[in-house]
């Protein structure tokens, strides 16, 4: 047993050596990485072993990112997908052991992690893909936090889906609004405080409501 022990340190150690020595060429470091990640799941078949699968993935990451870099790559999705879609495998795992759990744990954090990134280049991308994926994977956790009654999906997705589409409809609503008569602005603001009024007790009620199934979430 401790002879077994002995030969894995030193073959971890052998390559914590590889590393080092390939850090002066990244596209080697990027193979090392990837090679010493793949060794560590490889290990983390063992039953003794299973905590292994955690520097494994990190490893991976790592070389994940290198070789973006290196091919250029300025696409912030490239960088945070990977870890998000492992953080929302984790929470689902973790939430099955304690479903008492919060969602803001694991979810909120794991999607934090890519909507907030995409969120901020979609501000400087003048394309339509970026906001149409994003508005889509937003508009799915909302839904998804709906169902299974979770905040962090819900309100999450929620901000991320309203801001996004305030940011491309904006410009064409600023252009409507200064190329049709003065006055429209004015009407439909008097119309919609008309309508807040007379509908204020209801709508309310409403608030209030919502509020209540959005505190008894997870």
């Amino acid at each position: 047993m401790r002879a077994g022990v002995g030969v894995e340190v030193a073959g971890w150690g052998l390559a914590g050596v590889a590393v080092v020595m390939a850090a002066a060429d990244p596209a080697f470091l990027c193979v090392a990485l990837a090679c010493c990640g793949v060794t560590a799941l490889a290990v983390a078949l063992r039953r003794d072993r299973r905590r292994a699968v955690w520097p494994g993935l990190v490893l991976l990451q790592l070389a994940l990112w290198l070789r973006l870099a290196l091919s250029d790559v300025t696409a912030p999705e490239a960088y945070t997908v990977p870890l998000s879609v492992a953080g929302l495998v984790v929470a689902w795992l973790a939430r099955r052991r304690d479903p008492g759990l919060s969602s803001w744990t694991g979810y909120g954090t794991a999607l934090a992690l890519t909507f907030l990134p995409s969120l901020y280049a979609t501000w400087n991308d003048p394309g339509l893909v970026r906001p149409l994926l994003l508005g889509v994977a937003a508009f799915a956790a909302t839904l998804a936090g709906a169902r299974a009654r979770l905040q962090a999906p819900l309100i999450l997705g929620g901000i991320v889906l309203v801001v996004t589409a305030a940011q491309e409809f904006a410009p064409a609503l600023a252009a409507f609004v200064g190329e049709g008569p003065r006055w429209l602005p004015i009407a439909v603001a008097g119309a919609f405080l008309l309508f807040t009024g007379a509908t204020y007790e209801h709508r309310l009620r409403d608030l209030r409501k919502i509020r209540r199934l959005i505190v008894r979430m997870r």
